[in-house]
């Protein structure tokens, strides 16, 4: 008698010869119920989870395993007679070659292209490698990290940036505090407290998806202006809570129920994330830059009372109309459900009080937050105050190095993170900001138009040059003082202008899944796919700015900014 493993999926039925000893991993009941129990001898492994069946079977009994499963893949064990053949080998899983090409051939012709006059070589042949990797995350021929690795690579190797320039990123506090975020969401998830936090809004909001997701861009905008980090904010509290929703109402990564309320629900709060972060001074940690730039530049600064002021009728009505933009462009699959409320309540009950591991998960958060809001009091910034959360988590033995280790996604996104903010810093290192911003200038200055037109031409330069940073503060630092100089110079009033350029330099960020800290927590997610998560971030883009530009003009009118 031989020894063989069977595992189930949708083919025609395989199983043929009557004797065999069955070791069987998935859904045993199915053959427990498919034959008289005193004929049957099991065996389980409480470590694979294996149940082995053995008996004797006649063809009726074949019949009958054939009836309950579509198919059985039997897979012989050392005991069972050897395969004919040599086993096939693995093929190669290299990159696609025509998203490669794509992006090789856009980097090889810029490389080939003269450079502008009042512009160096080195910048140039960096615009050429940055805009090649861009090309390449967007059109994957490689996993997003490896295309990043790719880019700086061949800045490396065509000297365009020393190593130790390439990789002066991975330095840098963002790209690990989103890392940390995926650990702490692991955490999270692990220790049940996602469940219990998720049934919790469920039984609340729950009743529709859209309700769900008004109750969580709401929650997060009252958190922003005490949490100074949208990295913290999105990676730390609010990407753990999503995820849990997610799967507490079915929609999971990779089984093709993403788009169920994961895919509308994670590119929601990200949508929105960068509108909470433009209403109030202390919502991102680059917004007093621009206070502080406005003060050297026109000599009067951005109060915290005069930003929210300005900020909170655009902002309300934002983060009103993106949610249900999205939910009547991007529907999530299922839009109400009546009785989840009441299917919450009843899974909550069944969890019983919160456990050992739940409690240290809840404390450590609550630990983390609070540094987050008062650590500027301790010196203690949101990447300190992340990695002693995670450190408490590790200790505990709440989250292990090996889950930490195993988090791909969140070395992925670590990786090619940095590589962008690495480039995109050498590019303003190199002056091809400075330079394109001084012919913008002259452009602009050159129409001779309304200051009103002048004006919205400069707005739409400025935000849409963010395509080319993977960082607010690296754009507000090298294109805000030269806008605002000119615009003032053009006859906008300089007040108006400032706050104007200030707001936009949050919401500029939800172009991209790298323009912001919250983008790659969310998009990182993999609950959308690239080419949408763009698609939608250009027209929310469009539509962030009428609103803030149309009404927001209306607001600051009556509120005595022009």
């Amino acid at each position: 008698m031989s020894m063989a493993t069977l595992a189930l999926s949708s083919s025609p039925p395989l199983l043929t010869s009557p004797h065999k000893t069955l070791n069987l991993k998935s859904q045993p009941s199915i053959f427990l119920r498919s034959f008289s129990s005193s004929s049957l001898h099991r065996r389980s492994n409480p470590l694979t989870q294996t149940l082995t069946l053995t008996q004797t079977l006649n063809p009726q009994s074949i019949a009958k395993v054939n009836k309950h499963c579509s198919r059985l893949v039997i897979r012989a064990s050392a005991a069972a007679s050897p395969s004919v053949g040599p086993p096939a080998k693995p093929a190669l899983q290299g990159a696609a070659l025509k998203p490669l090409l794509a992006s090789l051939v856009t980097g090889i012709v810029l490389w080939l292209v003269p450079t502008p006059a009042g512009l160096t070589r080195p910048a140039w042949q960096l615009l050429s490698i940055f805009l090649a990797t861009i090309i390449a995350i967007i059109t994957q021929p490689l996993p997003l990290g490896a295309c990043a690795l790719l880019g700086l690579g061949a800045s490396v190797l065509t000297k365009t940036l020393p190593f130790s320039a390439a990789f002066s990123a991975f330095g840098d506090p963002i790209p690990w505090l989103i890392a940390l975020a995926f650990f702490f969401a692991r955490g999270f998830i692990k220790t049940g407290l996602g469940n219990r936090v998720a049934y919790q809004f469920v039984s609340l909001f729950g009743a529709s998806s859209l309700g769900l997701g008004y109750s969580l861009v709401f929650s997060e905008a009252l958190l922003a202006p005490a949490i100074p980090s949208v990295s913290a904010r999105a990676g730390g509290i609010f990407l753990p809570l999503v995820k849990s929703l997610c799967v507490a109402c079915g929609s999971n990564v990779g089984d093709g129920t993403e788009g169920k309320l994961g895919s509308w629900l994670m590119l929601t709060c990200f949508q929105t994330s960068v509108i909470s972060s433009s209403m109030f001074l202390t919502a991102m940690a680059a917004n007093p830059l621009s206070a502080n730039l406005t003060l050297s530049t026109i000599g009067k600064t951005i109060g915290w009372t005069d930003w929210a002021k300005a900020a909170i009728v655009p902002g309300l009505v934002s983060l009103i109309v993106v949610p249900l933009l999205l939910y009547v462009i991007y529907p999530p699959g299922v839009k109400s459900s009546p009785d989840a409320p009441r299917v919450a309540k009843e899974k909550l009950e069944k969890m019983g009080p919160m456990s050992k591991s739940e409690i240290i998960m809840a404390g450590t958060l609550l630990v983390t937050v609070g540094l987050w809001i008062f650590g500027g009091v301790l010196s203690i910034d949101a990447v300190t105050a992340a990695i002693l959360g995670l450190s408490i988590l590790l200790v505990t033995g709440v989250v292990t190095w090996k889950e930490c280790l195993a988090e791909s996604v969140a070395w992925d996104t670590l990786t090619w993170f940095a590589a962008l903010i690495a480039m995109a810093g050498y590019l303003n290192k190199y002056g091809l900001i400075s330079w394109f911003s001084d012919l913008v200038v002259k452009f602009v200055g050159g129409l001779g138009l309304s200051w009103q037109l002048s004006f919205g031409i400069l707005v739409l330069l400025y935000f849409y040059s963010h395509y080319f940073f993977a960082s607010g503060a690296a754009h507000i630092g090298a294109m805000f003082t030269a806008f605002l100089s000119v615009a003032s110079a053009l006859g906008t009033p300089p007040y108006l202008a400032a706050v104007v350029l200030a707001f936009l330099s949050n919401l500029m960020g939800g172009l991209t899944h790298y323009g912001i800290g919250s983008a790659p927590v969310f998009y990182g997610a993999n609950y959308v796919p690239l080419s949408t998560w763009w698609g939608y971030g250009f027209l929310c883009s469009v539509v962030n700015i009428i609103i803030w530009l149309g009404v927001g003009g209306v607001w600051w009118k009556a509120i005595g900014l022009w």
